[in-house]
């Protein structure tokens, strides 16, 4: 139970005080009387802890939250709370004006500005991209839900060396890209993308006075030409089309403001490298600025240095990244910065995070966080490809999710429509890959099996999604929208065990948080969809003994389908009322 019950025990000459401790477990701490008392009664009659606990046992008084406590082992204590402890504490939940079912906002919440879902610029997404873009939806709206202040930024790729090419191109095929507005979809705008790439770079490897062309459009956009900014604006555009039409099939909401990409540091590069070098924290190495550390080397043994800015002149990612955090930090004020980025790139940012430290742009106010996710996987284990070797197309992959899912729906689907099979064909499937990936620990690989993740049973969303369908049901032909808890009722053992773990959800909400952790509430909803099934199975709800336990049921029902609606909604997955 924990949060309800503190809320509900009287402290007295026996227990000082009760706190909620780890997943539930209360920390009870009895008071220095009933300990000296209790302490003498045992040296006088030579008791070990147990008898020592017996003691306490003897002086606690039950009532109305505690229902008995007895000895367990070497003198541990068990606590049953009563039923109407948790009957009413489930109310107050289900009452709370907020709607929040009692999960409080976090003490002292600051403002953190999360880095995810960093698609690259006139490049297909693939199923690399989709552990970030999923990973980081779900702890932005677990982390907005506590009150934490949210900056998203999505850093996508758009600058460097391969727009000389592609914009030289454009100059000498100005044509290429013309439609009107609106007129073109996500599909084409990447078809047309594609298509520009492939024709510039079959011209930049066979023709040496274009590669001289492009790369002197190079330079034209490192210094702001107007004409070549105006080119590298419209593949911008083009790709965002694209962008935004994947993360609307995932369910997605990407804000245009929040896209800020590598250009949007570009007018602060010079400057953090001036800042590195005067401070001392970087130096010159064989004409590249450069940041060394001691206990980073390479297969040589030899210190591998983050090169900030290169010999020719050019600036690498670390100035970028490093550009970025001081803005982060100074203009944008965050106290914490989260980069969702591959496992693969975590030495790059231990050494960008360490030397953004020794520049003082991090310190004790502000830290810098990666959440390094793992590789998806093939049925095989091996990284997912296509059977031809290529990296698997983002949208092939959720186009394939969403076929597999209506076929589940509409062969379960017994009132649905056409058009209301291919809606919650689509909330399923693409829930199905959410919850695959986040009920996996980030750091973790996790294998991408489409048979699985849309199966009725086991560890999915599809199991929890027609358990809240299932939910809804019952409430639609029971035609009421207010259920009415009974505490004075006696509860059966599943009632018990359901109405406990809901009461769960405010700490675990709250453990996700602290520890950007979405696997932790998933694994919270699929035991609570476990419960309710077992409930279900076990206590008829519309053909209950009594009226006033059919309403109880309905109370347990309709506070279960709020918590998996709100829980699955910080997952960034849809909970359809009919399935």
């Amino acid at each position: 139970m924990a949060a309800g019950v503190v809320e509900r025990v009287v402290t007295g000459d026996v227990i000082k005080e009760i706190e909620v401790s780890g997943p539930g477990f209360l920390n009870i701490t009895i008071t220095d009387k009933a300990i000296i008392e209790t302490l003498a009664l045992a040296k006088k009659a030579k008791a070990n802890p147990r008898e020592l606990a017996a003691g306490v046992v003897e002086r606690v008084v039950t009532g109305d939250v505690i229902k008995e406590i007895e000895v367990s082992g070497p003198g541990f204590l068990n606590i049953t709370i009563t039923d109407k402890a948790i009957i009413e504490t489930l109310a107050q939940r289900a009452t709370d004006a907020t709607g929040r079912l009692g999960v409080p906002f976090a003490d002292n919440p600051g403002t953190t500005v999360i880095d995810y879902a960093q698609p690259n610029v006139a490049k297909e997404m693939h199923v690399g991209h989709l552990r970030s873009a999923v990973i980081g939806d779900s702890v932005a709206q677990i982390l907005e839900f506590v009150g934490e202040t949210l900056v998203r930024r999505h850093h996508i790729g758009d600058w460097g060396t391969q727009f000389g090419m592609l914009i030289q191109y454009l100059i000498e095929h100005p044509h290429e890209l013309d439609h009107k507005e609106g007129e073109v979809s996500g599909e084409e705008a990447m078809s047309n993308l594609d298509r520009l790439y492939k024709a510039s770079r079959a011209l930049f490897d066979s023709d040496e006075q274009f590669k001289t062309r492009a790369r002197r459009r190079v330079v034209d956009l490192q210094a702001g030409d107007p004409e070549t900014l105006a080119l590298w604006q419209k593949f911008v555009d083009e790709s965002k089309i694209y962008f935004f039409s994947v993360f609307d099939k995932l369910d997605m909401e990407i804000q245009d403001p929040d896209i800020v990409g590598e250009s949007g540091y570009n007018d602060m590069l010079d400057e953090t490298c001036r800042l590195l070098e005067e401070s001392g924290v970087a130096v010159r190495s064989e004409g590249a600025l450069c940041v060394f550390f001691d206990d980073i080397k390479g297969p040589d043994g030899n210190p591998v240095p983050l090169i900030v800015k290169k010999s020719d002149g050019g600036y690498g990612y670390a100035a970028t990244d490093l550009s970025a955090i001081r803005d982060r930090v100074f203009n944008l004020k965050a106290n914490s910065l989260l980069y969702v980025v591959d496992a693969r790139q975590s030495l790059h940012f231990k050494m960008v995070f360490e030397t953004a430290r020794r520049a003082g742009w991090l310190n004790g106010d502000t830290k810098a966080v990666q959440l390094a996710f793992g590789t998806v996987l093939g049925k095989d284990g091996k990284p997912f490809k296509t059977r031809e070797g290529e990296t698997v197309r983002l949208v092939d992959l959720l186009d394939e999710a969403i076929e597999r899912a209506s076929a589940v729906v509409r062969e379960k689907a017994q009132d649905l429509s056409e058009m209301e099979i291919a809606e919650r064909g689509a909330q399923v499937g693409i829930g199905a890959v959410k919850y695959a990936d986040l009920s996996t620990s980030a750091n973790r690989d996790y294998k991408f099996d489409l048979d699985q993740m849309v199966s009725l049973n086991g560890d999915t969303s599809v199991y929890l999604q027609y358990a809240y369908a299932r939910i809804q049901s019952i409430l639609r032909k029971a035609g009421t929208t207010e259920p009415v808890a009974h505490p004075e009722l006696e509860l059966t053992d599943a009632e018990r065990a359901l109405g406990l773990h809901i009461d769960r959800f405010a700490e675990t909400v709250a453990e996700a948080a602290a520890e950007y952790a979405p696997h932790k509430l998933t694994a919270y909803l699929y035991q609570l969809a476990s419960l309710y099934t077992s409930f279900y199975d076990k206590c008829p709800v519309l053909k209950a003994d009594t009226p006033a336990q059919v309403e109880n049921r309905l109370f347990l029902c309709d506070i279960t389908a709020r918590t998996l609606h709100q829980g699955m909604a910080l997952l960034g997955i849809r909970t359809p009322e009919r399935l």
